[in-house]
């Protein structure tokens, strides 16, 4: 049983802005670029590594792997453990003759032909949830922020509800999918958020009794057994006293992968300075974000987004300098300056496929970009 009395505590004894990064990656057999089911074997192999010992882990499927930063004082501090763990999880790949890739999707690979790893939990999932998680062969980043008060943390949820579809708009890098384009962004977030139960954009609670209330009837009426059975895209986490957003795609890019966790860690905080210096806030309706959540999914940067305060729309391009304006606060208290990328992954894609380049050969470019930046970046830097 979930004890939210435990919970509230975790969070009462939280650290404001603490970072935690986790960032998916598909495993490729490096002659085919198609999924490779090899999760187990290098799982196994970094148990020698004191590393990624710590950092790897499984994700639904075996053809995916995820590392993770642990717990970083600071934004720099936890993109150094990151990076740090990046390295040594490519050069690991690299000795056992596989590839890894940072994309939303994976542009051909069935679906039928991946399997789920073997773990209590994703057991649960696949029982549970059948063709919905069967389906889902997809790859994310996700970023943690240490938020102090319970209270407070499920306010900055909701604080941040609007922004998740400009944060999905920057990230998009998803437009291929079952061999074809998909006609999307992000086809990602609509194989998984659209799909999953208790995912995607959540209600707003105003508070932690009435989250800690719902938690309870999702418990009183069997419908979740543990917290991580809430898919939400954004989410107090039970265990670390963290706020988790996780409504980006993956990046194929280290550089772009890094600049969006320093915005989403910002993002975070400057919700929460809100919160504590009493700034007001227009809580919208779920229908109204959903609106420009479709956007980000169908259109990606290259749309419209409509301002929700004044009810305008304005051109998603805009979003980057919108986000860091607003969190120039805690940028300068943070020290983090992201550097934002002129264009996202699925604008880049979609152009190479309009100009006549084949969905292998994208791939493989963006391939290509992922062993490049992620596995040669320095650990420095």
């Amino acid at each position: 049983m979930l004890d939210m009395a435990r919970v509230h505590e975790a969070f009462e004894a939280s650290t404001d802005f603490t970072v935690g990064i986790e960032e998916e990656f598909a495993i490729l057999d490096p002659e085919t670029l198609s999924l490779d089911q090899r999760f187990e074997e290098l799982r196994d192999t970094a148990q020698s590594d004191p590393v990624l010992s710590e950092s790897v882990a499984g994700e639904l499927i075996k053809s995916e792997i995820e590392i993770r930063s642990g717990r970083g004082e600071t934004f720099a501090d936890a993109l150094a453990l990151q990076r740090a763990a990046r390295q040594r999880l490519f050069s690991l790949a690299a000795q056992r003759d596989a590839l890894l890739a940072a994309t939303g999707t994976h542009p051909w690979s069935p679906w039928q032909e991946q399997e789920i790893i073997d773990t209590e939990h994703y057991r649960r999932v696949a029982e549970g949830l059948q063709y919905v998680a069967w389906r889902n062969n997809t790859f994310s980043l996700h970023v943690h922020v240490g938020v102090r008060g319970a209270n407070r943390a499920v306010r900055v949820c909701d604080r941040l509800r609007p922004v998740l579809p400009e944060l999905l708009a920057l990230s998009a890098n998803s437009p291929f999918l079952d061999g074809r384009s998909s006609g999307l962004h992000s086809v990602r977030t609509q194989i998984f958020t659209k799909s999953f139960p208790r995912c995607g954009i959540p209600d707003s609670f105003g508070g932690w009794q009435a989250y800690a209330e719902y938690v309870d009837f999702l418990q009183r009426t069997g419908s979740i057994v543990e917290q991580t059975q809430i898919w939400w895209s954004i989410r107090p986490h039970h265990s670390y006293g963290t706020v988790e957003l996780r409504i980006c795609d993956a990046q194929s890019s280290a550089a772009d992968s890094s600049a969006l966790e320093a915005l989403v860690a910002v993002c975070v905080a400057q919700a929460a300075i809100d919160e504590a210096d009493g700034v007001p806030f227009e809580d919208p309706p779920g229908r109204f974000i959903e609106e420009n959540f479709w956007r980000a999914i169908r259109y990606g940067l290259d749309g419209k987004l409509i301002d929700l305060v004044r009810q305008e729309e304005f051109p998603a391009a805009q979003v980057g300098e919108r986000l860091l304006a607003w969190t120039a606060p805690a940028r300068a208290e943070l020290g983090v300056e992201p550097a934002l990328a002129e264009e996202n992954g699925a604008q880049r894609q979609r152009r190479a496929f309009e100009e006549g380049a084949s969905l292998q050969e994208i791939y493989a470019t963006e391939v290509a970009e992922t062993q490049r930046t992620y596995a040669a970046e320095e650990v420095s830097a």
